[in-house]
């Protein structure tokens, strides 16, 4: 696919060969690209991986619900129901994400090998492109987050994608997005035919060491399965 508008600016960690793989990693409401930059070698992939990660920065927008406040957001929120969804810029910070994919393809990197990553907002992010990129990806990581614009997917759905592996996790105190929103998601996605592989903590809205331990484990089946326990 190639690149039809400029790229969003990274945080970017190569591998010190030629990368094979990819996850693309989308951060939060309000953060930025470095938020989750630490997290890889902490992720515990076998030590021949050779991945390369994007941390992306979302643009600077008022946030209806963080009283018109400007932020990094992937989207205005409204409110966390199905009516608050900031369609334009969710299709809009779709073509952005959708534009990194596609340079990383341009780079050599084969999209079965490309995850699409995200946590809160960036989760929503990484659902709602990741079931429509036209071309087969390696899977998607979903945390803390849901699946905005649900009842659009059953007729936007990209067929290349219709077996995407799907990791989705949540914390059962969340208090920021509710846990019944996230595993209201991923049963919605196991209706409609995804391989969900659903995990759950007992943690607030953020991210642990035991849920770093499974991604870590996931990832690893998913792009080095010769080198999974």
């Amino acid at each position: 696919m190639t690149i039809t508008q400029p790229c969003l600016e990274t945080v970017e960690q190569h591998p010190d060969r030629t990368a094979d793989a990819a996850v693309i990693w989308l951060h939060g409401l309000g953060a930025d690209g470095h938020d989750f930059a630490a997290l890889p070698p902490q992720l515990g992939l076998p030590p021949g991986a050779a991945v390369h990660y994007v941390f992306p920065h979302a643009p600077e927008m008022p946030v209806t619900l963080n009283q018109g406040m400007r932020m990094r957001a992937w989207y205005d929120i409204v409110s966390l129901d199905s009516r608050g969804h900031d369609e334009a810029g969710i299709r809009r910070s779709a073509a952005a994400v959708g534009a990194l994919i596609a340079r990383e393809i341009e780079r050599g990197v084969p999209s079965p090998r490309i995850v699409l990553a995200g946590f809160s907002q960036g989760a929503a992010m990484a659902l709602f492109t990741g079931l429509r990129y036209p071309e087969p990806l390696g899977g998607i990581i979903a945390l803390s987050g849901y699946l905005p614009l649900a009842d659009a997917l059953a007729g936007e759905a990209a067929s290349a994608n219709r077996r995407i592996e799907v990791f989705q996790a949540h914390g059962r105190h969340d208090g920021v997005v509710p846990h019944a929103l996230g595993h209201g998601s991923a049963e919605r996605l196991r209706a409609a035919g995804y391989p969900v592989d659903w995990r759950e903590y007992a943690m607030a809205h953020e991210v642990c060491l035991e849920e770093v331990r499974d991604i870590g484990r996931w990832l690893t089946r998913r792009l080095h399965p010769q080198g999974a326990a």
